[in-house]
């Protein structure tokens, strides 16, 4: 597997960069030209990019801005347009803090540096950007940085008006040369050479009850956007090759941890280890890539559920129904006939 920083990076974003691109001012077009960067829209869900190459695209749209600064507009253009549930079960949260479960979809989804997570301490909470190994470094990583504040706050806005105002902004990077586009962008305090970059908040706004909470188009946008992922798989990483091993060799799903690092070539407490570091757990893992390849193979009518069930390492087809039941909240029959 190769390190990290070498693996190739999803680019579903690809029609967020043209537009914020046009909004600066300048066609993105002899940038990706110039770089050999391939422009499928027709595939955009298998498009990747290495993330060397992301930051030459982002450092080059940065000098090419007339203006407004690039990374602000990226971030603050940036929407589900490959999911637009997602939108939906943003602008129907009941709370700030349901909201936050994006931030797990987003990563999953759209790029793992995109590693935001809540953290409680007495009266504060934290959005905090995880450090990941094999980051960007110098500019890049600011950049980068800059677009992925641009977007938590631009949804923080639509789901809160008032959220400037009970905001503090803590970046871990020194004070940029641009940094009077902050205060005109975020229109809330900054500060620089924190230890983490985060959204700092009051607590209290975190289960404040929302203008638009709408819970039964929340729970329907909810089910659509996990029953989506489920169906794409992960494409780096060891979680990479965790659905690789299984999706070439399904026996292993009902062979439990062990099997399955041996098949890697790692002992089970490292796998264990190693799938912690990516934010994952193994139960969680194998639940998932079970409903994705359930998914699949209950879209082709050859395959009767008791051949489903031992394909995907269950041990009956009441076991299955059970499984398949609690992540869709249908039964594998019930899904199928809504597919006709």
């Amino acid at each position: 597997m190769p390190p990290m920083h070498e693996q190739p990076l999803p680019f579903i974003t690809l029609p967020n960069w043209v537009k914020a691109a046009s909004l600066c001012g300048f066609n993105i077009q002899p940038v990706f030209d110039e770089l050999g960067i391939e422009t499928d829209l027709i595939h955009l869900e298998h498009a990747t990019i290495s993330r060397p190459l992301l930051e030459q695209v982002m450092i080059q749209c940065v000098a090419r801005a007339r203006s407004q600064h690039f990374p602000f507009v990226l971030g603050e253009t940036f929407a589900f347009d490959y999911l637009p549930d997602i939108g939906v079960f943003l602008a129907t949260s009941p709370t700030l803090r349901d909201a936050t479960r994006v931030f797990e979809w987003v990563r999953t989804l759209i790029n793992p540096m995109i590693d935001v997570r809540l953290e409680e301490q007495d009266v504060v909470a934290r959005l905090v950007l995880q450090q990941v190994d094999g980051g960007s470094s110098g500019m890049a990583a600011v950049y980068f940085i800059e677009s992925i504040f641009a977007a938590v706050v631009k949804f923080a806005r639509m789901l809160h008006d008032d959220i400037e105002h009970q905001s503090l902004l803590q970046f871990r990077y020194p004070q940029p040369p641009h940094v009077a586009a902050y205060a005109e962008f975020f229109r809330a305090p900054v500060v620089f050479l924190r230890p983490r970059n985060a959204v700092e908040l009051p607590r209290a706004l975190l289960d404040r009850p929302l203008g638009g909470g709408f819970p039964a188009l929340h729970g329907q946008a909810e089910a659509r956007v996990e029953q989506r992922l489920a169906q794409m798989p992960r494409r780096t990483g060891l979680v990479a090759a965790v659905e690789s091993a299984f999706e070439h060799e399904p026996r292993l799903l009902g062979q439990g941890i062990e099997r399955l690092a041996e098949r890697l070539g790692l002992h089970p407490r490292t796998l264990q280890r190693r799938l912690r570091d990516e934010g994952e757990a193994f139960g969680e893992l194998l639940d998932r890539i079970r409903y994705r390849l359930a998914l699949r193979d209950l879209d082709d009518p050859r395959l009767d559920l008791e051949a489903i069930s031992e394909r995907l390492g269950f041990s009956d087809r009441r076991s299955f129904t059970r499984a398949f039941s609690r992540w869709a909240g249908v039964t594998p029959s019930g899904y199928r006939k809504g597919r006709d």
